[in-house]
């Protein structure tokens, strides 16, 4: 019987050296969790094997992790959405397989996942470099301006959402940098909560200055059009 209630989102993108990692530490945190658990890797078109230990990993414990592969690699926002569209639980969360933010701390979300459609992390005392903070400090300033959402980092790879609202949002490049706002177009509540930050362990950054700055900036562009767009519909009767 599947009475899994929760399930995390990893994707992966050549982060070979981290995967073992990743899994001793979803493990333990799968031990302890308020709610059951279970993860998903999602496979960005890896080229460094991280597929082989994807896969490795999946096989020896096939009752907690799963996957599913990209045919090449299409970005952050795709592989979220694949997380989203493969998921069969009540709730979703996500985070990154570079562990700069752990997943013992889900259960701070979890603690609120009833009261809020979705719930993200805040990174305290970021471990990035000075060029990195910055960046993230502006896009974060400049998606605001447009979003009006009142998120202070919304590219923390640390949530939970619910899977049904996680469902009906649309698809777009950039969309991990909205996902807040698109619940909220939903009329749903959001909820921030502190958590931790860490160095990078292994592996390197996906991300530079043209892609936290140029790249968001274009992206809020895509936003306002699907926030005009956008329609919320209410069901009264079926059958």
């Amino acid at each position: 019987m599947n009475d899994f209630e929760f399930t995390i989102i990893v994707p992966v993108y050549n982060e070979a050296d981290n995967l073992e990692r990743v899994k001793t530490e979803l493990l333990r945190f799968v031990d302890v969790a308020l709610k059951k658990s279970k993860v998903l890797f999602v496979n960005d078109g890896s080229v460094d094997g991280s597929l082989e230990k994807i896969k490795e990993i999946c096989n020896n414990s096939p009752e907690i992790f799963s996957y599913c592969s990209f045919d090449r690699n299409y970005g952050l926002s795709a592989a979220i959405k694949a997380g989203f569209d493969y998921c069969n639980t009540s709730l979703t969360g996500y985070i990154d397989a570079d562990l700069q933010t752990s997943p013992m701390e889900f259960n701070k979300l979890l603690e609120h996942a009833d009261e809020y459609e979705m719930v993200t992390g805040v990174r305290t005392n970021r471990k990035d470099s000075f060029v990195k903070n910055i960046s993230s400090l502006i896009a974060n300033a400049i998606r605001r301006a447009f979003t009006h959402d009142g998120m202070e980092d919304t590219g923390c790879p640390l949530k939970i959402i619910h899977t049904d609202v996680a469902k009906r949002i649309p698809m777009f490049k950039g969309l991990h940098r909205f996902l807040p706002a698109m619940v909220m177009l939903q009329n749903g509540k959001v909820l921030q909560i502190p958590v931790q930050h860490f160095q990078r362990i292994a592996g390197e950054s996906k991300y530079n200055l043209w892609n936290r700055l140029l790249g968001p900036l274009m992206d809020c562009f895509a936003y306002l059009w699907m926030k005009k767009k956008y329609i919320n519909y209410v069901v009264i009767d079926h059958a």
